[in-house]
């Protein structure tokens, strides 16, 4: 189309936006995977239980990502329809639910805390399940903290203004890796010197966020005040797209567990070497996740405009370029890798495991991963998450799980016949998108009637 780039978004909105996203994210993984290696100076054991509980806390980050994506998506939409005042109480609705939907899930978690030590992870190793405790206890009282930052992180890229989410990332996570050096190497301490510094830097983070959304100059803007009053049929739009997203990642989330209560048969080694590869596989697309939070400002925008031939431009544009970062990316891990598992200390047959997953994922990565997760955004961002929501799970049960157990436990490929059921997953989910988007439904779909 003539004059694109004259559009919503020119090259260098696109760079403000896109720059501090993978900064952000790039810490994130990075300060996850220094947290992996630290505590690995504790043991195999410590890994494998932090491994287990942070499988299970993402389950609920997931859910607050996606509710958070459910606010943007909408304030979004009322941005582009330049009705800056119902963007501002979308915002603050966003919060307040997510505060609220925040602690009742940390209730639940301690609750739980029994049943998921000793069903969902299934027959685990006394030491194994000691660490796991430990971390869980500590680090489920940031429930909370988290999704208050990921709703005030989400309003401010939808704003365009990713730098803000950006610098509360550096603080956040400088607080995190720097508790966890001093509390592991300096006091000694073991699994609680990883979760104390979880829980410390995701409350400064919170405070911050919501500090700065009240703050903001921007276009956006959060109510200062205490007094709670849930609009109802703002919280159904958010909902509208938030729910779908939300178990749309909760039951992807809820698969990985599944597949981890077979891994954890397989033995410790396999346990640390599937999260090892976890953790560097995070690198592996970490581009497409930071550009896929772009994707969703910018297409809601569009969305709110009206404008569907630039969310169509954007869309193809935003993919290109997660597929060279991704291709660029893994040439890079490929290179490195050797260093990399050297680091984490592991015995000959965990690193040869993670070698041969990696390998695998990295390639997948730089094929598959684009389509089938990129073009998803675009249909969320224009309303149409309850297919995006179905296609995802039938995918996730039929291919992902049943999968792992042909593959991993009967055909006898262990750990790595889990992922090899994953990037299968990946496959199916690029035929479905693409045949999606393609059909055009998602053009027709008015999130905000």
């Amino acid at each position: 189309m003539k004059g694109k780039e004259a559009g919503l978004f020119d090259n260098k909105a696109l760079a403000s936006l896109i720059l501090p996203l993978l900064v952000e994210q790039f810490l994130a993984v990075l300060v996850g995977m220094a947290d992996s290696i630290m505590v690995a100076s504790v043991g195999e054991a410590a890994v494998s239980g932090v491994s287990l509980v942070d499988n299970v806390m993402v389950l609920f980050i997931n859910l607050f990502a996606a509710l958070a994506t459910g606010g943007a998506v909408i304030a979004g939409q009322y941005l582009g329809q330049e009705d800056r005042r119902s963007s501002g109480k979308a915002a603050t609705q966003l919060i307040w639910f997510m505060t609220a939907v925040s602690f009742g899930i940390m209730m639940l978690i301690y609750l739980g805390k029994n049943f998921i030590l000793h069903q969902i992870f299934g027959a685990i190793e006394a030491d194994v399940c000691a660490h796991a405790n430990t971390y869980l206890l500590i680090v489920a009282a940031s429930v909370p903290f988290l999704a208050i930052y990921n709703g005030g992180a989400a309003i401010f890229r939808t704003m365009g203004n990713s730098g803000v989410s950006m610098k509360v990332s550096v603080i956040m996570n400088a607080i995190n890796c720097g508790g966890n050096a001093l509390l592991i190497y300096g006091l000694h301490c073991g699994t609680e010197g990883v979760a104390i510094p979880t829980l410390l830097s995701r409350a400064v983070a919170a405070v911050l966020i919501v500090i700065l959304l009240s703050r903001t100059k921007g276009p956006i803007r959060i109510e200062r005040s205490l007094h709670i009053k849930f609009d109802g049929r703002m919280i159904r739009r958010i909902l509208g797209i938030g729910l779908p997203n939300g178990m749309e990642n909760s039951m992807f989330q809820l698969g990985k567990i599944m597949v981890l209560s077979l891994v954890s048969t397989f033995g410790t080694s396999a346990i640390a070497a599937n999260a090892v590869s976890n953790a560097v596989a995070q690198f592996q697309i970490l581009p497409g996740m930071a550009i896929n939070l772009a994707v969703t400002a910018v297409i809601a925008r569009c969305i709110g405009a009206g404008r569907y031939d630039q969310a169509e431009y954007y869309t193809k544009k935003l993919v290109l370029l997660v597929y060279f970062c991704h291709i660029t990316v893994n040439i890079c891990i490929w290179l490195a890798l050797p260093l990399i598992l050297k680091v984490y200390n592991l015995s000959p047959e965990t690193a040869d495991t993670a070698r041969q997953i990696l390998h695998f994922h990295g390639i997948s990565a730089s094929i598959v991963w684009p389509v089938a997760f990129t073009l998803p955004c675009t249909l969320r961002a224009a309303g149409d998450a309850k297919v995006t929501m179905y296609i995802s799970i039938a995918s996730m049960w039929f291919c992902r799980i049943v999968m792992s157990y042909v593959l991993g436990k009967y055909l006898g490929m262990g750990v790595f016949g889990v992922w090899v059921a994953m990037i299968f997953d990946w496959c199916v989910r690029f035929v479905a998108m693409t045949f999606r988007y393609r059909q055009g439904k998602w053009k027709q779909i008015d999130s905000l009637a």
